[in-house]
C-alpha cells in the first residue's frame, strides 16, 4: 500500500522541490541582471528590478532655481523646468530639505523678501521677485515625482561602443572569444586520442599514465604559473595567443582525459573487436567508431573548459598581458568596475555581455552534459 499507482512518495516530491529551488535559485539573480541591465541609472537607484514595470515614486536631488530674470508688470520672474528629459509627474515639493512635501503641483509658496515660488504638475517652475534677483541666493527646489516605466538601450551601446565615454568591452569580447575557442578544441583533440590509447590499447606503463592523470587533478594551477611562463619566455613564444592557448590546454588535459578515457572505457568491446577483424585500423576505429559515440562526454568536457576559459582572469593576465590589444573580458569589466564603479547599469549591461555567450553554450549543449559525465560510473 506504500506505492499507490498514482501517488509519489516524498521522497520523489522533495527531489522535485529541491531541484526547483536550485533551478530559482540560479534563474531570479539572472532574470535580475537582465532587466537591470535596460533600465537608467536613477530607477536602479531607487528600486529593485522587481518593480520595473511599476510606476515608481521617488524623492529627486535638491535643484537650485537659476535662470536669466525677465521684467514682467514690475516683478522680476525666473521660469525653468526640473525634468528637463524625463516623463515624469510632480506629486510633492518644498524648498526646505525638512519639509519637501509642503506644498501640491500648482500651491505658490511665500518666500523671504516678497518672493514667489510655484511648481505644476510638469515641473515648470516659475520664481518671481519685486527686486532685482542679481547677486540673492535663489531658492532650491526638493521635488518628490513619480516616474513610468522606462526602458533602454544606451547601456548597451555604451557598453559595446563606448558611446559618450570612450570606454568599451568590443575588443575585450573579441580577444575572449579569441582564447576560448582554441583552448577549447585543442585539449579536446589531444585528450581525445590519449584518452582512445589509455582505454583499449595495450602498452607497458599504462596504469601508471593512468593514475598520474588522476594525480594531476588535484595540482592547483598556480603552482604551474610562474614556471611555464618562465618556460614559455625561454622557448620564445612568451605573452600572446600561442601561450596562452598552450597554457589553457595543459591546466585542462587532465580533466578531459579523465572524462573521454572513462566513457571510451565503458563503450561495448564486441564494436571495437568486430571492427578490428574487420581490417580496420586503430585510427579508423577512433575516428569513424569511437568519437561519433564518444560525443556526449567531449560536449560535457567542452561545455566545463569553455567557461572555465571564458571566465578566466588569472591566466589570461599572467601569459596574455594587460594592455588593450590584449586585454580579456574580465580584465575589462574589473577595469570599468574601477572606474566607473557608480554606474550599476552600465556594469549589469557589462555583465550580461560577458555572460550571454556562456549561457549559449551551456543551453546548447547541456543535454549531453548529464550523460557525459555519469559515463563510465555504471557498468
Amino acid at each position: 500500500m506504500d506505492r499507490v499507482a498514482g501517488r509519489k512518495s516524498a521522497l520523489v516530491w522533495t527531489v522535485h522541490l529541491s531541484v526547483l529551488f536550485l533551478v530559482a535559485l540560479w534563474v531570479v539573480p539572472t532574470l535580475g541582471l537582465f532587466i537591470s541591465s535596460f533600465r537608467t541609472a536613477d530607477q536602479i537607484s531607487s528600486s529593485g528590478w522587481w518593480s520595473a514595470l511599476a510606476t515608481q515614486e521617488r524623492q529627486l536631488p535638491a535643484i537650485r532655481v537659476e535662470g536669466e530674470p525677465e521684467l514682467r508688470d514690475g516683478l522680476y520672474v525666473i521660469e525653468g523646468t526640473l525634468f528637463p528629459r524625463e516623463r515624469s509627474t510632480l506629486s510633492a515639493w518644498g524648498t526646505s530639505s525638512l519639509k519637501p512635501q509642503a506644498y501640491q503641483p500648482g500651491d505658490v509658496a511665500e518666500l523671504k523678501d516678497g518672493m514667489t515660488l510655484s511648481v505644476d504638475d510638469k515641473g515648470r517652475y516659475v520664481l518671481t521677485s519685486p527686486d532685482p534677483l542679481e547677486g540673492k541666493r535663489l531658492p532650491r527646489i526638493f521635488a518628490t515625482a513619480t516616474q513610468p516605466p522606462e526602458f533602454t538601450l544606451d547601456n548597451y551601446r555604451q557598453v559595446l561602443v563606448g558611446a559618450n565615454t570612450g570606454i568599451s568591452i568590443g575588443q575585450a569580447f573579441l580577444n575572449t572569444a579569441t582564447v576560448a575557442i582554441p583552448a577549447t578544441v585543442i585539449p579536446i583533440l589531444i585528450a581525445a586520442f590519449a584518452a582512445y590509447a589509455l582505454a583499449w590499447m595495450d602498452f607497458p606503463g599504462r596504469a601508471l599514465l593512468v593514475a598520474a592523470v588522476v594525480g594531476l587533478l588535484v595540482v592547483p594551477l598556480q603552482l604551474a604559473l610562474i614556471p611555464l611562463l618562465q618556460l614559455h619566455n625561454w622557448v620564445g613564444i612568451g605573452k600572446g595567443y600561442l601561450g596562452i592557448w598552450l597554457a589553457h590546454t595543459g591546466f585542462g588535459l587532465p580533466l578531459a582525459i579523465y572524462l573521454l578515457r572513462n566513457y571510451m572505457a565503458g563503450l561495448p568491446r564486441d564494436i571495437i573487436e568486430n571492427a578490428r577483424v574487420d581490417g580496420a585500423t586503430e585510427f579508423q576505429i577512433f575516428t569513424r567508431i569511437i568519437l561519433p559515440l564518444s560525443f556526449p562526454a567531449i560536449a560535457s568536457f567542452a561545455i566545463f573548459q569553455f567557461l572555465w576559459t571564458w571566465n578566466d582572469l588569472l591566466v589570461a593576465l599572467v601569459f596574455l598581458g594587460t594592455g588593450n590589444d590584449q586585454l580579456v573580458l574580465t580584465g575589462a569589466l574589473v577595469n570599468l568596475l574601477g572606474s566607473r564603479g557608480g554606474d550599476w547599469e552600465i556594469l549589469a549591461a557589462s555583465a550580461f555581455v560577458s555572460i550571454a555567450v556562456p549561457l549559449f553554450v551551456f543551453f546548447a549543449m547541456q543535454k549531453y552534459l548529464v550523460r557525459g559525465l555519469l559515463a563510465g560510473s555504471v557498468k
